[in-house]
């Protein structure tokens, strides 16, 4: 009996301790209530209730959440349906609001997306839908904010995961995609084989330019070098006409110097026609000047012998 009075106040302790100690995770928050009316909130660490008159609500997580929206089909502009898939990141920011502003605000942001999302696609034609991912992200996101503000949610990001046109839409798109591709293609090697020529033409172009140039170059280096050879040759044979005329002058300077005159040079010249006078054949014809000339030569013979004599 004993025992079981002991039994039972043990099991009253720990739901006495169970009910008053609640130890709240890093992150998460609890809402309190105290006799079914909101009382505080339960912050991360060792809080401590009033069993029975006090309850905990509801836990929020205050990370940062997920919600994916189920693919949905809506209608373009013009009359086109696309089947769009998008996922919503959320935090709770108010666990107060988040616990008595709406029942659930996962539920509520879903249909809010869609909601919004079919009035954002109804404006805009398949091609606009197709390459305006980012701005129908943005307007969802945008009239989430609107709502949730009071439900204590921020929405963090609304990302458009896929949009799925129907199959034939996706094969004329492809056939358009090939066409297109096709059409760059060709016009990628029209352009090149153009650059290809205006290269080539270029090229030829400067390679005769550069051909005419050297041409000009050579031609006006060898008359440049002719032109040089001239200026040394008569360079050359004004010097050597300079060389003889100063040699002549040297010559005659040392025949002055040396007392010699014309009647000696008249001599030597008589004795090399007594020379060609030996010959044979030879006759030697003078001129009556010559003889008095010769006389005069005796003369000069006598004066040279008497000179010789006196010596």
């Amino acid at each position: 009996m004993e025992w079981a009075i002991i039994a039972i106040i043990v099991v009253v302790v720990v739901v006495f301790v169970a009910l008053t100690v609640k130890i709240v995770p890093q992150q998460r928050v609890g809402v309190v209530e105290r006799l079914g009316k909101f009382n505080r909130l339960l912050t991360p660490g060792l809080n401590i209730l009033i069993p029975v008159i006090d309850q905990v609500r509801t836990f929020h997580d205050l990370r940062i959440q997920q919600a994916n929206v189920p693919p949905q089909t809506v209608i373009t502009k013009d009359n086109v349906q696309v089947q769009i898939d998008t996922i919503i990141f959320y935090q709770v920011v108010g666990p107060e609001e988040a616990t008595y502003g709406i029942s659930d605000y996962v539920y509520g942001v879903r249909n809010i997306s869609t909601a919004t999302m079919r009035q954002i696609i109804g404006k805009l034609e398949l091609d606009e839908t197709l390459s305006g991912r980012e701005k129908i992200s943005t307007d969802i996101r945008l009239a989430l904010d609107e709502a949730t503000e009071k439900w204590g949610v921020r929405i963090e990001r609304v990302e458009v995961i896929d949009i799925k046109p129907p199959l034939d839409i996706q094969e004329a798109m492809d056939k358009q995609m090939k066409a297109e591709r096709s059409k760059r293609a060709i016009v990628l090697e029209a352009e090149a084989a153009k650059q290809d020529m205006i290269l080539r033409a270029e090229g030829d172009k400067q390679s005769k330019i550069l051909k005419a140039e050297g041409d000009k170059e050579a031609r006006i280096r060898q008359a440049e070098g002719s032109r040089q050879a001239q200026e040394l040759e008569a360079n050359g044979e004004a010097k050597a006409i300079i060389a003889v005329a100063e040699a002549e002058k040297s010559r005659i300077e040392l025949i002055r110097s040396a007392g010699l005159d014309e009647q000696v040079l008249a001599y030597r010249s008589f004795e090399a026609l007594a020379e060609i006078a030996k010959g044979p054949a030879n006759k030697v014809f003078l001129p009556t000047s010559a003889v008095e000339t010769l006389g005069s030569l005796g003369a000069i013979a006598e004066v040279f012998k008497a000179s010789k004599d006196s010596k």
